[in-house]
């Protein structure tokens, strides 16, 4: 079997891009199909519920790619570290169901890029912390590891898909507000 042929080259680009991520959404594992055009999520079928969590700072998304020529193979291994500032409740009851389950992530960046990851198998939970810092200054909250071993890298996602999906969705008025969170 002959491999892909090239089909172009790249130029440099202005500097005009920022890393980190604004926000992740949470589906449910197997209640999206995806409709995909030359690598882009162009539509969703059906209804998705998206759980939205607001993210700054150090919460990043990382490809891998693993290839092995001895073996012949290739797969993406798509790691999502997400930091979650403040101890609550609710979010650790969320996460809980996270870290449990295999959802699917979708990640939007600083760039307005829409990246869909564990397309295929879902996202598992590789680690993280609940953490209370130790000086003032110290992060006290989450942070969790989620991987998608995939056959391909995280598919580009049209805005639209996903501002459709988000407006349609019953989760979008449900998110934690942790500042307002009442302890036990």
């Amino acid at each position: 079997m002959a491999c892909s042929a090239l089909s172009t080259g790249r130029a440099l680009n202005c500097k005009n891009s920022m890393g980190g991520l604004k926000a992740v959404y949470f589906a449910d594992f197997g209640s999206i199909e995806l409709t995909v055009t030359a690598g882009v999520v162009t539509a969703f079928v059906g209804t998705p519920k998206l759980f939205q969590y607001d993210l700054k700072g150090t919460s990043n998304l990382e490809q891998t790619i693993n290839s092995s020529r001895d073996n012949g193979t290739v797969f993406y291994e798509q790691t999502l570290n997400l930091t979650l500032p403040f101890l609550d409740v609710e979010t650790q009851q969320e996460l809980i169901k996270i870290i449990e389950a295999r959802p699917y992530a979708i990640v939007e960046d600083y760039n307005d890029n829409y990246l869909f990851i564990g397309a295929e198998n879902g996202t598992d939970n590789s680690g993280g912390t609940i953490a209370t810092g130790s000086a003032n200054g110290d992060m006290s909250g989450f942070t969790i590891t989620q991987v998608g071993m995939e056959r391909l890298p995280a598919f580009f996602i049209e805005k639209a898909v996903v501002t459709a999906a988000i407006e349609a969705s019953a989760a979008a008025p449900t998110q934690i507000n942790p500042s307002n969170t009442v302890n036990p």
